[in-house]
């Protein structure tokens, strides 16, 4: 399992915040600023802290590492095509790459060579993710998908198409093949003390623990700018109260719902705490007990007499007389009726029927209980004497009274006589009754003392109770109407009540206060309810406190739970199963070959709990700090030397990739990582990035040097877009013959300018040609006459190729003759340029065929001149 995979495999029990920390160590190897406050927001949210941005921790998947390399599986990459949504990539293209030795791919900044090397890191699942895969800027929004391309790779021999597509999970097989870059080579010059060797991966755990230790300092930032102000209610909390009790103990753990019973008083407590302040005053108790009992007295004599009175003129008798007197009138409308219907009969004379006839009639009753005495009238003997005329009544006199008497005592009438006695007396009632509530100067004095908020409580009530009869009784007799009549304002009686309870109340309290033990009671009563009064106007201080305090325990716990410890006994781990003197040996083999001699890996003992174990170091002879000697250039062959050797101690067959390796190196290392290369390439296949002519041309001359295969090719814009792959390579590192080839390349678009009558570009295009065949001329020296003896740029002589030099009289001619015609028209500012005529392309061919048969002819007695020097 690699170092990777056993990262993983610990972090998974890891809390989330820090699984999310690794992946993003894993895509970007150091964590911005934006990284850190998502962290410590994912960190806070563990302990109960809200996020309000609600972020979610995201972990670093399975399928985003290189699993570990497969014993005996040989993995080749042979071309990458079909390219779709990468940069500014031309789609539908292919670059081949050689199954064995190396391949160098060849391009200039920003013609797309980056937009390979970023799909080879994302499909191999290369530690480095951070340089993210843009979509064509010049698409329009939206029109484009997921980057995605094709793979043909060969599994042991037997070809395999693989297809890659950004967001999914990459095929399995390209993880064989690792990747190096600028990048990565950070991840093993970047330490802290020690310049230990750092393993591909373990920087993992030192940017965790980095982390930990700047969340850890935000979290104490964050606790003491939170720490709750305590001093408000520092004088109530040193009391032996309840609420003194609970603000001595205030924490985290303290419950709202206790602060809000405790800070909350019913109109009940603050009157109970008015008496007993009162109470507590008061220089003679007992004196004011007495007052207030006989004031509680005359209150409730009073509420007495409210409700008495109030009780004659409310809802109910004035709608039951309003409904007497409405019978009343309904009864006598129909006695009127049957009066009329009386009166109407013929022979009687005017009025009779009316009141006054009535009251008549009546009064004739009356009188016969005199003067007939013995009889019931109107039932008297026919021959006596009518009480009203004093005539003889005759069987006639006593039909007519008889008839008169029925009239008299029919129904409605006698109805209507009732329900006029009823209502009569219902209105004598309420015209005798006793409205005065009998509120004396005294009393009214008392009532004000007691209510000064209401001071008309009661004589106000009073006043209306008797607005409201005059207004009944004037709609008795219809002189107003009964819905005039105004309703009576709150009955004071209730109140009056109240206050007499409370009177008697504190009149007790005054008296039991003259009880030693009964006061030392009220004297906590008071205490306890003065408290809450002072927390109620502190509530929202207090509730305040709380909150701090719960967030400074949550923060606290997180800070509890920010130990690096764990990181760094597995870091510890790790480093002691990679601490072994096959390690070293390989790091050290590495540095050699790449010319770092003046640095060594160690094995340093160190001391862990009593224990001695061992770790990598890089040192210098004489103990200087690794760190503030080294170059960057040779830092960075450190890098190399360190990729190499894990990639050797991984046991692996796949293929490495090296993106733009030589970055900051000075041209002789130069020479050493591009010797390098060649050598391991005779191992495994060699993928090489670079955007730097100087090294492609050493690397090449390493590759003739060892006789190992080296392929080449050129990425570059074409008319289909960028990233477009060529066999054509810059001239610069073409070769005397390749050369030619290109020269004569250039002759013929020469002569198709010429033809088009372009005489200016014609005469530019003819003197960039010589300038190229002056360059030809000086490298047909190096490599053809002196066949690589002496070689610009390459350290060392190779006199053993002098054997096949020799340099005749015709050489130097021909040499000559051509070095000055094309120097003569390569861009030299001649004296008269206007005297100086453009060549014939004809005879620019010429003069490109005399150097192509100069170097056969070289070429030619080459084997000649070898075995005369055997």
């Amino acid at each position: 399992m690699t170092i990777l995979q056993e990262i993983h495999k610990w972090s998974k029990a890891q809390p989330a915040w820090q699984q999310d920390a690794i992946r993003r160590l894993y895509v970007d190897r150091t964590l911005s600023g934006p990284d850190i406050d998502d962290l410590y927001a994912l960190a806070k949210s563990e302990h109960g802290i809200e996020d309000p941005n609600e972020r979610m921790p995201a972990a670093l998947a399975d399928t985003d590492l290189a699993p570990p390399p497969v014993p005996d599986r040989l993995v080749q990459i042979s071309a990458i095509k079909n390219l779709v949504n990468v940069n500014a990539l031309a789609e539908g293209q292919s670059l081949p790459i050689s199954l064995t030795g190396l391949t160098v791919i060849y391009g200039e900044n920003g013609t797309g060579k980056s937009g390979y090397s970023r799909v080879l890191k994302k499909a191999c699942r290369a530690r480095n993710q951070a340089e993210a895969i843009l979509p064509n800027a010049r698409k329009e929004t939206g029109k484009f998908g997921p980057p995605e391309a094709e793979f043909v790779v060969h599994v042991n021999g037997t070809e395999l198409p693989l297809a890659w597509k950004g967001g999914h999970a990459s095929p399995e097989e390209l993880s064989e093949i690792a990747i190096f870059d600028s990048h990565c080579a950070r991840a093993y010059v970047d330490n802290e003390g020690d310049f230990a060797y750092v393993p591909y991966g373990l920087d993992l755990l030192e940017g965790l623990a980095k982390a930990c230790t700047t969340i850890k300092g935000l979290a104490l930032h964050e606790i003491a700018a939170n720490k709750p102000n305590l001093e408000p209610f520092a004088s109530i909390a040193k009391t032996a109260t309840k609420v003194g009790k609970l603000l001595f103990g205030l924490s985290a753990k303290t419950k709202i719902s206790d602060v809000d019973a405790l800070a909350t008083l019913s109109e009940g407590d603050l009157a109970r705490l008015a008496v007993l302040n009162k109470t507590l005053a008061e220089a003679d108790p007992k004196q004011k007990a007495q007052v207030l009992r006989l004031r509680s007295t005359r209150f409730t004599g009073l509420a007495t007499r409210v409700g008495a009175a109030a009780s004659k003129v409310d809802d109910a008798k004035i709608n039951a007389l309003h409904a007497l007197v409405n019978k009343s009138n309904a009864a006598k409308a129909v006695a009127q009726l049957a009066s009329k219907q009386f009166k109407e009969k013929p022979g009687q004379l005017a009025g009779t029927g009316d009141q006054l006839w009535k009251d008549l009639f009546e009064a004739a009753r009356e009188f016969a209980t005199v003067s007939h005495a013995g009889h019931i009238f109107p039932h008297l003997p026919p021959d006596s004497t009518c009480p009203l005329c004093q005539n003889s009544l005759g069987n006639d006199g006593v039909a007519r009274l008889i008839a008169f008497d029925t009239f008299i005592q029919q129904a409605a009438e006698t109805a209507a006589k009732a329900a006029k006695k009823t209502a009569a007396d219902a209105y004598r009632e309420l015209e005798t009754a006793t409205l005065d509530l009998l509120i004396d100067e005294a009393l009214a004095n008392e009532i004000i003392d007691a209510f000064p908020e209401d001071l008309t409580a009661c004589s106000g009530f009073q006043n209306a109770m008797l607005d409201r009869r005059n207004a009944a009784l004037k709609a008795c007799g219809a002189t107003s109407t009964w819905e005039s009549i105004s309703p009576l304002p709150t009955n004071p009686s209730t109140l009056l009540t109240a206050k007499a309870t409370a009177l008697l109340a504190e009149a007790k309290t005054l008296e039991a206060s003259m009880d030693e033990k009964a006061k030392a009671a009220m004297v906590l009563e008071q205490a306890e309810l003065e408290a809450r009064t002072k927390l109620s106007d502190l509530k929202t201080t207090v509730m305040d406190a709380i909150g701090k305090l719960a967030l400074t325990a949550k923060l606290q716990a997180c800070v509890n739970g920010l130990s690096t410890t764990g990181i760094s006994r597995k870091s510890t781990d790790l480093s002691k199963d990679l601490a072994t003197q096959e390690v070293a040996d390989a790091l050290n083999d590495e540095l050699k070959v790449l010319n770092v001699h003046e640095l060594q890996a160690v094995m340093k003992p160190v001391s862990v709990g009593g224990r001695t174990q061992f770790k990598l170091a890089l040192q210098l002879p004489g103990g200087g700090a690794p760190s503030a000697i080294l170059s960057e250039g040779e830092q960075r062959a450190i890098a190399i030397a360190s990729f190499l050797a894990e990639v050797k101690l991984g046991k692996g067959l796949g293929g490495v990739v090296f993106d733009d390796p030589v970055s900051s190196l000075d041209h002789r290392r130069r020479a050493h990582v591009a010797s390098r290369l060649v050598e391991e390439s005779k191992q495994r296949q060699v993928i090489v990035f670079t955007h730097d002519i100087y090294f492609l041309c050493i690397i090449q001359q390493e590759a003739d040097l060892s006789g190992s295969p080296a392929t080449t090719q050129c990425i570059g814009k074409g008319t289909a877009g960028f990233g477009v792959q060529a066999d054509r390579l810059p001239f610069d590192t073409l070769s005397t013959s390749k050369r030619v080839k290109a020269l004569r390349q250039l002759c013929d678009n020469v002569a198709i300018i010429h033809k088009t009558g372009d005489e200016a570009e014609t005469t530019r295009l003819t003197r960039e040609a010589y300038a190229h065949l002056r360059m030809a001329w000086e490298r047909g020296v190096e490599e053809v006459l002196l066949q690589g003896a002496v070689t610009r740029f390459i350290e060392g002589v190779s006199t053993q190729k002098l054997k096949y030099v020799i340099v005749e009289d015709s050489d130097y001619q021909a040499i000559n003759a051509g070095m000055t015609k094309s120097s003569k028209y390569s861009g030299h500012d001649p004296a008269t340029p206007a005297q100086l005529a453009t060549p014939h392309y004809d005879d620019l061919r010429a003069d490109i065929d005399k150097l192509e048969s100069w170097r056969a002819a070289v070429e030619a007695r080459k084997s000649t001149v070898e075995a005369r020097r055997k």
